[in-house]
């Protein structure tokens, strides 16, 4: 069984994306962060690890994506209600992300989306029923 996940990012500035993703209302565990990382916690089993180009290049012997010419990850997230949803972009863009897209209301599900600081994109949803079959 699996516990938590910690999903690990690279930023180019880790006090800007440090102060993006509190201002999102994520939490900073200072326990798992140095001046060359960063633990922001998103809820009690997930976790982003963000992580300077250096220290990233430390995991994988492979070059950090370009965000600006290629997707890197596309992370999604299930929230609470579609309020949640629309308040997490708000603050997202408030903070200096951006969007690519507009809401989307699919009946059983409503998504929303934004882009951080570095080009990471993060898929917002809120379901209220199953799928038809």
């Amino acid at each position: 069984m699996i516990n938590q996940v910690f999903l690990t990012l690279p930023v180019a500035d880790l006090q800007r994306s440090v102060a993006f993703f509190k201002a999102l209302g994520f939490a900073h565990n200072p326990q798992f962060s140095d001046d060359t990382a960063a633990c922001m916690v998103i809820n009690d089993t997930l976790s982003v690890m963000l992580g300077t180009h250096a220290k990233f290049r430390e995991f994988t012997p492979k070059a950090v994506c370009d965000t600006s010419q290629a997707v890197e990850v596309l992370i999604s997230l299930s929230c609470d209600s579609r309020e949640r949803v629309d308040e997490l972009v708000s603050k997202a863009l408030a903070a200096g992300g951006t969007s690519y897209d507009k809401p989307e209301d699919f009946g059983f599900m409503y998504t929303h989306s934004f882009v951080d600081l570095d080009g990471h994109g993060w898929g917002l949803l809120h379901m209220s029923a199953q799928p038809a079959p």
